[in-house]
């Protein structure tokens, strides 16, 4: 029972008592009930009004989050992308024993050479996928 029911109910009470609404005591009863009538309404309109608050807050809150989907994912690399390149490797030239680090463009490309020592070379990754299925 909501608290305007409650209010009707003490109403239905009030009545089936048959006061003399000349009393004085009878008079604040009435007066009382009204309040309590006005204070379960407004009470019942402000539920209503909250309700409605919680209902666009959660509209907006998925508003936001779509703009932010938007906004802040092209910051983030999936390491997938087309944006940066991909990861990078470090690998060690054949020729000169130099350490480079490279892009997985640069790794695939068939003009891979050592910027130390210029000389080109080619990356066999059959053998590392062998490798790795042996263990």
């Amino acid at each position: 029972m909501n608290l305007t029911e409650k209010a009707a109910y003490l109403k239905g009470l009030m009545e089936g008592l048959e006061l003399d609404a000349s009393k004085k005591e009878v008079k604040v009863l009435n007066a009382m009930y009204d309040m309590l009538e006005e204070l379960a309404q407004t009470v019942a309109d402000l539920d209503e009004d909250v309700d409605q608050v919680y209902d666009e807050l959660d509209a907006i809150d998925e508003d936001l989050t779509d703009i932010e989907n938007v906004i802040f994912d092209d910051d983030e690399c999936d390491e997938d992308c087309d944006c940066c390149g991909g990861e990078e490797y470090t690998i060690t030239c054949p020729a000169c024993g130099e350490t480079v680090t490279v892009d997985e463009d640069t790794l695939l490309s068939e003009d891979l050479s050592c910027p130390a020592c210029g000389e080109s070379f080619e990356i066999d990754f059959d053998d590392e996928e062998e490798g790795e299925d042996k263990e």
